[in-house]
């Protein structure tokens, strides 16, 4: 419970270079943005936040999904550490959609830590 994850269309973010664009569904309880595709910044931003930016495999899948739909993000540690590609459960239709995590090792570690924040914290006493 209090744990959402908010699905968006193209360049989700645009325009929202600042990063009170993340805290906000940070607040609301969003743990993963599935999206089309992200503004570059955005992404950024949702990643410092520990908000698990994932793009559709196949944008097509974007139109399976309804709002109120109840999706489920399994292994999701093991997922955002060894895996681009994995699925996210539609419960409500009963149907999967693959999505993608495009990440670099660093950033991986710094979703995986919670945020920019805690990885800086964790670095430190390394």
């Amino acid at each position: 419970a209090g744990k959402s994850i908010l699905v968006a269309g193209q360049n989700y973010g645009q325009g929202s270079s600042r990063e009170h664009a993340a805290l906000a569904p940070l607040y609301l309880g969003v743990r993963a943005v599935i999206a089309k595709s992200f503004a570059r910044i955005h992404m950024a931003n949702l990643i410092n936040n520990g908000i698990l930016p994932l793009t559709f495999a196949d944008e097509a899948d974007y139109d399976k999904i309804s709002q109120g739909d109840i999706l489920k993000l399994t292994h999701v540690r093991e997922n955002v550490e060894g895996k681009d590609r994995f699925r996210v459960e539609d419960e409500t239709k009963g149907i999967s959609v693959e999505v993608v995590l495009d990440a670099s090792p660093r950033l991986r570690d710094m979703l995986l830590a919670g945020g920019l924040l805690n990885y800086t914290k964790n670095a430190g006493q390394a």
